[in-house]
């Protein structure tokens, strides 16, 4: 039986972890209680983070814990849940341990980049000529090249419904809506053959920008390379959720649909086919160089589509709308931010 997990809260109470089972929410600390009477405890039902820290051993109580609510078997739990429409949904992981991002890993995005600004390799050439050599050279990259990360602060996330604060002083802030990784097992040098082993879940994230500061300034230490601090991790600039679906449910994540409204008007619409470098290969990548640990967030990379490309930024009463096929909507109104 398919379910979601995730962050929720009732009627201004703390939130509290659940699993979400056809419409209805069960509090993953009741499942605990449930399961020690059985000698088979839930490990870290206090919150999500803590869950994930032991997922091997949860992951098939979970599955049970589905399947018997489904069928009526816990009339214990079933007592206790509530509809989903009742309880406020936040963010299903509020504190991820680390948020690791990748970027420029979708051809289509990369190529419009290389079509729209000028450089020493593509001077004189058309838009055509642009558009062709960047596919080459994008899959040139993809069978030789390396993926590029770079870290954002944790503290950036918000729920799938929560306001976006754009800062006062933002002069680009930029949508980037993207598949986002959860790991739940220790990984250091994991080959790409055994990288899906090491994925929890996945959910949807939006990995906000504020465009004017990704290069730093000519003046100031532009050998230092970008800024990604500056331009990521203002408060609220990282929408998560709604939920974490379990990997087993999602498939291939390979073979996801990615799709951004801004006020109802589709910017972004594109497969994860398009990554350069696919989840596997991201994490085999990560991995050799750091220990990823259990609740850990990798952002993947965003598609084609984002407001650099319409010249057209975020401003206070905007609403993003997306969805990746499977892990459901988050809607958020931009709000502004205190001068």
């Amino acid at each position: 039986m398919t379910f979601k997990l995730g962050t929720f809260s009732i009627a201004g109470c703390a939130p509290f972890p659940g699993m979400l089972v056809e419409g209805r929410v069960v509090s993953l600390r009741a499942v605990g209680q449930c399961l020690a009477t059985s000698g088979r405890p839930l490990l870290g039902s206090d919150s999500m983070l803590a869950l994930l820290g032991s997922w091997d051993h949860n992951w098939p109580l979970l599955q049970e814990v589905a399947a018997a609510l489904t069928h009526s078997r816990l009339p214990e739990l079933a007592a206790r849940d509530a509809p989903l429409e009742s309880l406020s949904v936040h963010a299903p992981i509020p504190e991820p341990r680390h948020v690791y991002c990748s970027g420029a890993n979708y051809k289509k995005h990369v190529v419009q980049i290389i079509i729209a600004q000028a450089s020493e390799e593509t001077r004189g050439m058309s838009a055509e000529e642009r558009r062709i050599f960047g596919q080459r050279k994008m899959d040139e990259r993809a069978r030789a090249g390396t993926p590029y990360f770079f870290l954002k602060a944790p503290s950036t996330v918000i729920g799938p419904a929560d306001p976006i604060v754009l800062p006062a002083d933002a002069e680009q802030p930029d949508w980037e809506l993207e598949l986002a990784v959860v790991i739940g097992r220790m990984a250091r040098h994991v080959a790409r053959e055994q990288a899906l082993d090491y994925v929890a879940g996945y959910t949807i994230a939006n990995d906000l920008t504020r465009r004017e500061c990704v290069n730093r300034s000519p003046d100031d230490v532009p050998e230092m390379g970008m800024n990604w601090v500056a331009a990521k991790s203002a408060p609220t600039f990282l929408p998560l959720g709604p939920y974490l679906t379990p990997a087993a449910f999602v498939g291939d994540p390979q073979a996801l649909q990615i799709r951004l409204s801004l006020n109802g008007e589709v910017m972004q619409d594109e497969s994860t086919a398009d990554m350069i470098f696919g989840v596997s290969r991201l994490i085999e990548y990560l991995s050799s160089f750091v220990a990823l640990q259990p609740g850990d967030l990798i952002c993947t990379g965003s598609p084609a589509g984002n407001g650099a490309h319409y010249r057209r930024f975020l401003r206070p009463g905007d609403v993003l709308e997306g969805t990746i096929s499977g892990l459901g909507t988050q809607r958020n109104l931009c709000v502004e931010g205190l001068r």
